[in-house]
């Protein structure tokens, strides 16, 4: 033992557990009375925002829910599923945000395997979560979203109780439970399930932390930032956003459903600075009529991951007056965790040298120790030709616990100190 490790301990004083739950809790001291979130002719405060999310873990608290639980979400982009990456992990439980287009029968693997407590469901989704629940093995406790904004010619009662009369049980007072380890879970999220049914992926309160504040990093985000839910809130919990945009005291403006004309009144607005898509909607966007769209009066940041765009995507969404940066990422990474991070010296290229650069998926972010190309047989770094592929391999405080109730399948996806993304790509000389 040298003298740096002597009379040098952890204690309350030096190490409190990461947790984005701290973020919240900020925002609401320093800034009460700021617009938190919107949606449609809903506006909360921050001061709003803590008030309903910790009366939400209370009530949650009082019908059995504790640390470990796990406690289900079916719904769109609107206020309650933001405050649940707050509520749930408030009491010690696990927040599962489950996918809103998923058939009946996967809703029903995912609450069984999950071992929901309690789920919490926008009505419109009631035909596929009604067939979905006599499929479960136990009994859950529902709580309905009844949102006047969704389409009433679908609503129909799911469960006995109904989200804000819920929330009204809770107490005022209650104390958020911190995490006592900050690699107890906060979240489970599970991936697509294209080869068979769909894995766990397990997050812990450290690596959501790292993640928002390393995303906020890797995108330039500002304080007072205005956020548009266009990415589902259930996607790798919205690319971790919800944790992300409180730390900076942004405001989060919630969509429902994608509508290009929608995007653009709500741009205009609640000047609209930030938000993320897929390709399909950066194509919506370019390709919608005239009518729908306005002309920004400010430069809008776009971050779009999945299939990468052509390069024309990008010369167009410039033309509109749209900032695009393309990433990469899985759920098994919290979401998105490379990025085209520019090098001035591009600048002097022509567009389309520009435009092909920026479709590529680049470096890791800050946030992230590791991430390469490596030959899965032997474990080697591709050489770095543009050509040879290889299968990305990653590592770092973003990658997962682990896949819930599988360890084989953890140890396989972790081998050799690599998280195995099953996804190919190739190294370009330039890195």
């Amino acid at each position: 033992m040298n003298n740096y490790e002597l009379n040098l301990d952890k204690n309350n004083a030096n190490y409190v557990p990461l947790t984005p739950l701290t973020f919240l809790q900020r925002a609401k001291d320093i800034y009460p009375n700021y617009e938190a979130v919107v949606y449609e002719d809903r506006k909360f405060t921050w001061s709003e925002v803590f008030k309903r999310t910790t009366k939400f873990a209370s009530a949650l608290e009082k019908i059995g829910i504790g640390k470990g639980d796990t406690v289900s979400f079916l719904a769109f982009n609107t206020p309650e599923i933001f405050e649940a990456h707050y509520s749930v992990p408030m009491t010690g439980g696990v927040l599962n945000t489950i996918n809103i287009r998923l058939d009946a029968n996967t809703i029903a693997y995912i609450l069984n395997h999950s071992e929901a407590k309690a789920l919490v469901v926008d009505r419109q989704l009631h035909k596929e979560v009604k067939k979905a629940l006599s499929m479960v093995d136990k009994k859950l406790i529902v709580i309905d979203i009844h949102d006047k904004f969704a389409d009433q010619s679908k609503l129909d009662k799911i469960g006995d109780l109904e989200y804000e009369s819920f929330l009204a049980t809770g107490d005022d007072n209650f104390e958020p439970k911190m995490p006592d380890d900050e690699w107890q879970a906060i979240s489970l999220s599970y991936t697509s399930g294209t080869t068979g049914n769909p894995k766990g992926v397990v997050y812990h309160h450290r690596g959501a932390y790292l993640m928002s504040t390393g995303s906020a990093v890797a995108w330039n985000m500002p304080n007072r930032l205005n956020f548009l839910t266009i990415v589902p809130m259930f996607h790798c919990n919205g690319w971790c956003y919800p944790w992300t945009v409180p730390m900076l005291n942004g405001r989060t403006v919630c969509l429902r459903n994608i509508d290009v004309k929608k995007i653009f009144d709500l741009i205009e607005k609640f000047n609209v600075t930030h938000f993320g898509g897929a390709p399909i909607v950066l194509n919506m966007i370019t390709g919608a009529p005239e009518a729908d769209r306005k002309k920004l009066k400010h430069k809008v940041h776009v971050l779009t991951a999945g299939a990468p765009p052509p390069s024309i995507i990008f010369k167009k969404m410039k033309d509109l007056g749209f900032e695009v940066m393309h990433v990469y990422g899985l759920t098994e990474t919290y979401g998105h965790v490379t990025q085209c991070a520019w090098n001035d010296e591009w600048n002097d290229f022509d567009e389309d040298k520009q435009n092909e650069i920026k479709a590529r998926q680049g470096v890791r972010y800050p946030n992230l120790e590791g991430a390469t190309i490596l030959d899965p047989e032997t474990m080697k770094e591709v050489p770095k030709d543009g050509k040879t592929i290889g299968e990305i391999m990653l590592r770092g405080n973003v990658v997962m616990k682990g896949y819930f109730k599988d360890k084989a399948a953890t140890e396989k996806a972790m081998a050799g100190g690599w998280f195995h993304s099953g996804d190919l790509a190739v190294i370009h000389p330039d890195g």
